[in-house]
């Protein structure tokens, strides 16, 4: 009788927390790689295939300090992380979508930057590399500060709800890892030299609702809900190890050795394979089996560190790091084209349609075909600012991160791409 009490409420505390998972509008970008965490964009976007830094540009807003963090899009405003070492603040500032205009900044952390040592800072990376999120009430963000993880709640308006201190954090590279929600909780997650956590918090209070250790090992994987296997899978790449929690209660479904020690990029799945890859020590991208078999059923050398990947219909398409496009079949890893983009890559690709666009460090993007057929290029357009975040698209309109100059003279803008 015990043991049938104990299922039938984690049955209840499952739908529970399911039943709690917030919905988005279509011209929503809630979370890091948009409304379906996979890198696809609502089919109802038709953002322009063409621009530059003059056409097609509805608006350019200054924003202070630096940052990788992705724009978040809810209802028409735009939230996005940033930190001014100067001043020595990490901040959440929010901008009105149509005319581009400030509306509010929030400073989440205020010093804390003496021990936030640029000593082992990846000389790409920021204080600011992750993505808000959000559940349609709330904001939630992670910053590195004082040799902590920390996440933080907002409400709509800025004022800050709750704040929970996640684990000692010692920068090795950076920290990028974003939020993403499930059911009731916002999941975040802090690998490191130290010893990491990835845990269940709940939305309305920041109170941890579970905890599970990680390795005490360097990684920058953001945590993803992927529907794999007939359940929801919570996917963590990186520490060597591809592991796979329930996001309810942090429970592990299973954990196998198929993944590098850091990873970049946040898995994605084809339904029965979860993919990952990554660029230390080795370089990689692998299939694993999303059914708790243990079997790594391809893998290959590809450098596919920073960028994330994209499943379409069977096939994986990724941009490596080294400017190359290329597309395998995922029940095999069989490549079926390869072609050379140019540049450097760090914004991950984002699916809109059967259209890839995908932007280098140099502000250049490429739109190309999502079909194994061949590759086919159908446009190029190009900035002439660096870009590392990954752009959001929503709607007819394209919102995008981007930098001039270098060091401390270093400007960064938001901008609006639109007809």
């Amino acid at each position: 009788m015990r043991s049938f009490v104990s299922l039938l409420l984690l049955v209840v505390l499952t739908t529970d927390v399911s039943a709690d998972t917030p919905t988005f509008g279509s011209t929503d970008w809630p979370f890091w790689r948009g409304p379906q965490g996979n890198g696809h964009a609502d089919t109802s976007a038709h953002p322009p295939q063409q621009w530059s830094a003059t056409d097609n540009i509805r608006w350019r807003t200054p924003i202070a300090g630096l940052g990788h963090g992705s724009p978040t899009v809810l209802g028409g405003r735009i939230y996005l992380a940033t930190a001014d070492a100067q001043m020595q603040t990490q901040m959440v500032l929010c901008f009105d979508g149509k005319s581009g205009d400030q509306l509010w900044s929030t400073v989440v952390h205020e010093g804390g930057f003496a021990n936030n040592s640029k000593k082992g800072l990846n000389e790409k990376a920021t204080f600011a590399s992750s993505t808000v999120a959000t559940d349609g009430e709330r904001l939630f963000i992670t910053f590195v500060n004082d040799n902590a993880a920390w996440a933080t709640s907002l409400d709509l308006s800025g004022s800050i709800l709750w704040q929970q201190r996640l684990c000692d954090y010692i920068i090795h590279q950076g920290y990028g890892s974003s939020p993403t929600l499930y059911g009731n909780l916002v999941i975040v997650s802090a690998d490191n030299k130290l010893g990491g956590v990835v845990m269940g918090l709940e939305r309305q209070t920041g109170k941890v609702a579970w905890s599970h250790q990680r390795p005490p090992k360097p990684n920058y994987h953001s945590p993803v809900i992927l529907r794999a296997a007939g359940r929801d899978q919570l996917i963590i790449g990186g520490c060597d190890l591809v592991t796979s929690l329930n996001p309810s209660n942090g429970e592990t479904l299973w954990e196998v050795e198929g993944a590098t020690t850091e990873c970049v990029a946040t898995a994605v799945t084809d339904g029965e394979r979860i993919f990952t890859c990554g660029g230390y020590p080795k370089n990689h991208i692998a299939a694993v089996a999303a059914d708790g078999s243990g079997k790594l059923q391809w893998e290959n050398n590809s450098r596919n560190y920073v960028p994330s990947m994209l499943v379409r219909e069977g096939y994986l398409y990724a941009t490596l790091d080294a400017g190359i496009a290329i597309c395998y079949r995922t029940s095999d890893g069989k490549e079926m084209w390869k072609a050379r983009l140019g540049g450097t890559f760090s914004s991950s690709p984002v699916l809109v349609g059967d259209l890839i666009y995908a932007t280098n460090e140099a502000g250049k993007t490429f739109l190309f075909r999502a079909t194994p057929e061949r590759f086919e290029q159908v446009g190029e357009n190009e900035l002439k600012s660096s870009v590392f975040a990954t752009p959001a698209f929503v709607g007819d309109r394209i919102y995008t991160r981007v930098a001039e100059g270098q060091g401390d003279q270093r400007q960064e803008y938001l901008i609006c791409i639109g007809q």
